[in-house]
């Protein structure tokens, strides 16, 4: 889509109090930019040819590897299969840039909301949005409300367990500076330690091995493990994260960019015109028919 059609769709959307402030992205910049990644000049510039773009002409886009699935196939975020690889380029097109001009690039998880300047223009990567990370980070408007699974082996102790109760006494396993972490402390309360480890992989394989009962993330990717990566995968059921707030998934940006403003424009024009719905039903709606465990 051209930068007009954007232009066009944020006019639109005025009314709703989506359109985002004028941008003109600078992502390694360290001056501070105006609320909604608005630029001093007040011009919009969200085009392919921004300056401010960590490469001109190209829209540089990050996650982790391996990417998996329902978020990413094949472990080939180019592909434009799985939740986020399509988003990524439904965002990308509302800037105005085709699917070569999207260049992916490597960034693991953990260091991907570190202080610092980026060589990116935005990662997307199932990011929880926290008041933490945004000290360190720029956020997007939430892309997608996360609920924790949780993932055990079909002959496990706890295979009935019915309630986040009945894993007081369970040896949980979470991913590395993940919220997930936080969840189980703060919802589970589990005697045993928790369990971290540094890729869903190493939780996969403590799970088989008998080292952790259970692994907690979002329910998207435990849906994934218990139908592909598991034969004898079993999930318990779902639950919030905390019982007065949601948890959302964001694109991350360095902190003050600029082009935050013009990704928040582009995602809310995918909202408006049932963009981000089509691919949400796409590549997750079978994730969500899952119970809810009781507290």
């Amino acid at each position: 889509m051209s930068l007009a059609r954007l232009t066009a769709t944020g006019a639109a959307l005025l009314s709703l109090g989506l359109a985002a402030s004028a941008c003109a992205p600078q992502p390694n910049s360290n001056a501070p930019a105006a609320a909604g990644g608005a630029g001093a000049s007040g011009a919009a510039d969200c085009s392919p040819s921004s300056p401010g773009l960590y490469k001109a002409g190209q829209l540089t886009v990050a996650t982790d590897s391996p990417a998996y699935s329902p978020w990413f196939e094949d472990n080939a975020p180019s592909n434009g299969k799985g939740f986020e690889s399509a988003l990524a380029y439904a965002v990308a097109d509302r800037l105005g840039f085709t699917k070569d001009q999207v260049k992916w690039v490597v960034e693991p998880f953990d260091s991907s909301y570190a202080p610092g300047a980026k060589d990116f223009d935005f990662d997307v990567n199932q990011i929880s949005v926290t008041p933490a990370r945004q000290k360190a980070v720029d956020f997007s408007t939430g892309y997608y409300t996360a609920n924790q699974g949780v993932l055990v082996l079909k002959d496990s102790k706890f295979a009935n367990a019915g309630s986040l109760g009945a894993l007081k006494d369970a040896r949980i396993g979470v991913q590395v500076s993940t919220t997930s972490y936080q969840a189980v402390k703060d919802v589970i309360k589990p005697n045993p330690q928790v369990s971290v480890y540094n890729t869903t992989n190493d939780e996969i394989h403590a799970l088989q091995n008998g080292q952790i009962d259970a692994l907690v993330t979002d329910m998207p990717t435990v849906f994934y493990l218990a139908n592909a990566e598991l034969e004898n995968g079993k999930i318990l059921g779902q639950f919030d994260y905390a019982a007065d707030t949601s948890e959302q998934f964001g694109l991350l940006l360095g902190k003050g960019s600029r082009l935050t403003g013009c990704v928040n424009q582009a995602l809310a024009a995918l909202k408006a015109d049932g963009t981000l719905a089509k691919i949400t039903d796409q590549w997750l709606s079978a994730s969500t028919d899952v119970a809810k465990l009781d507290r």
